[in-house]
């Protein structure tokens, strides 16, 4: 079988860490206060046991569980609770600025199907439960688009072994990229992952985004730029 990384054309790098910013200008007192108390309600504490099952975790019943890792301003993770009230969504976002945006939108909502981390993803991957997820969204993350940054970049072997130990076989890895480096880089590193397979094979058949998406400010923010958001979904063998 043909390597999806000769199609593409990628130089193979690794890639571990967190990097980025915490922090951004000052809250305003609502979102002040819902750091403070609300978020109290909705975070995950990985210093006692995951609960099994994982749909546990959510005060409500759940059919599923889906995970958004690094979530933004909450946007496509506030449109999917709202559609799927029978689904628990967890959002992960360690900037803190994103995380209080968020929470506005989850009170006035009064969404009770979230939960969330605001800190780096990886040690609560690895407190996650095994097989537990119905469903991994990576939208937009830090791009890194320097080669000598590469390295920095949330996809990497390590954090695919992470997401493939807690998708149920058969499910999805959803990633979205305005960049075109991140996404060959995204491929190459599934392409090589034994757990993993792309299902549209092309770059070409990657232009459609997944139904009923609600965009994201990322992706206004590429498109007003004219450049050309992909949506890779990849299987969990």
């Amino acid at each position: 079988m043909e390597n999806k990384s000769n199609r593409i054309g990628i130089d193979v790098q690794n890639a571990r860490g967190f990097y980025g910013r915490r922090a951004g200008k000052s809250l305003n007192e609502r979102q002040a206060l819902l750091m403070k108390d609300f978020l109290k309600e909705l975070a995950i504490d990985i210093e006692v046991s995951a609960p099994k099952p994982l749909k546990d975790l959510f005060s409500k019943q759940v059919e599923s569980v889906w995970l958004e890792s690094g979530f933004g301003g909450g946007e496509h993770l506030i449109h999917r609770a709202k559609e799927n009230p029978t689904i628990g969504y967890i959002g992960v976002e360690p900037f803190r600025n994103g995380m209080a945006k968020a929470l506005v939108e989850i009170e006035a909502e009064g969404l009770d199907n979230i939960r969330l981390y605001n800190e780096e993803a990886g040690p609560l991957l690895d407190w996650l439960p095994e097989g537990q997820l119905d469903g991994f969204y990576l939208l937009y993350p830090d791009p890194w688009p320097k080669k000598r940054h590469f390295k920095r970049r949330f996809v990497n072997m390590k954090n695919l072994d992470r997401i493939a130990r807690l998708l149920k076989p058969q499910k999805e890895f959803r990633f979205a990229s305005d960049i075109d480096s991140y996404v060959k880089w995204t491929v190459d590193h599934c392409d090589r992952h034994s757990e993993f397979s792309w299902l549209e094979e092309k770059e070409e058949n990657s232009l459609k985004p997944w139904e009923n998406w609600p965009g994201t400010r990322y992706e206004a923010k590429a498109l007003r730029e004219a450049r050309q958001p992909r949506y890779l979904t990849f299987l969990r063998k």
